[in-house]
């Protein structure tokens, strides 16, 4: 008798089985179908991505070719085209060496697409810092202490990747500056940090060994 029943029942359950299968198929089958279509445009996606990488690091090799062989106009044009066209890393480090190379020719219009790339917040905040390190470094020469203070004293924070650099630039501009407070000041810091580079602390200790003595009170 329980096998009669057992029986009845699995006749049931095809039977509610086969009316959910026909009452909802089509919306089964449509979403397989977009399942499908979905993962095979992720697929395409990815390739076509992968390709434009492979194409874009193909010109910037190209590039640093050029600029190795001291075509540095040739060089510049090249990153310029490929900041213009390339996916997001690439096209960041385009920009940076086109300014790198517009260097030689004018550090000014260089500076000034180094702060462009600085005030970019569609990239990294470590990328903006470089380049305002490298705007920076090219008017160190020209720029007053004040002019140099304000781009840089954000960048020389404790945690800041670029400190060492920018305190050494700090100090450095100071200096030139005939500003010897501030210059202590930024020598002070690298010498108390203790992740300096051994090559930047003895720059720093010459540069120490410059300043006029303190007047003692």
């Amino acid at each position: 008798m329980s096998e009669l029943f057992d029986e009845v029942d699995e006749e049931v359950r095809r039977e509610q089985l086969k009316k959910l299968w026909d009452k909802y198929s089509i919306y089964f089958i449509a979403l397989m179908v977009l399942i499908v279509a979905a993962v095979g445009g992720w697929r395409a996606y990815q390739y076509f991505e992968a390709k434009k990488a492979a194409e874009a690091g193909a010109v910037f090799e190209k590039a640093v070719e050029l600029s190795e062989q001291g075509k540095h106009e040739d060089a510049e044009k090249a990153f310029t085209e490929l900041a213009a066209k390339a996916p997001s890393g690439y096209r960041t480090l385009a920009r940076l060496r086109a300014a790198a190379e517009a260097a030689s020719r004018d550090p000014k219009a260089a500076a000034k697409m180094y702060d462009d790339i600085a005030a970019d917040r569609s990239i990294g905040g470590e990328w903006q810092d470089l380049a305002k390190i490298r705007a920076a470094g090219l008017l160190l020469d020209s720029a007053g202490y004040a002019e140099i203070q304000q781009r840089l004293e954000a960048s020389a924070a404790p945690k800041s990747t670029f400190r060492h650099s920018a305190r050494e630039m700090l100090a450095l501009s100071a200096w030139r500056n005939n500003d010897m407070t501030a210059a202590r000041k930024w020598l002070e810091a690298i010498d108390g940090d203790g992740e300096t580079p051994p090559g930047l602390r003895s720059r720093a200790e010459a540069l120490q060994a410059l300043l006029p003595p303190v007047a003692k009170s």
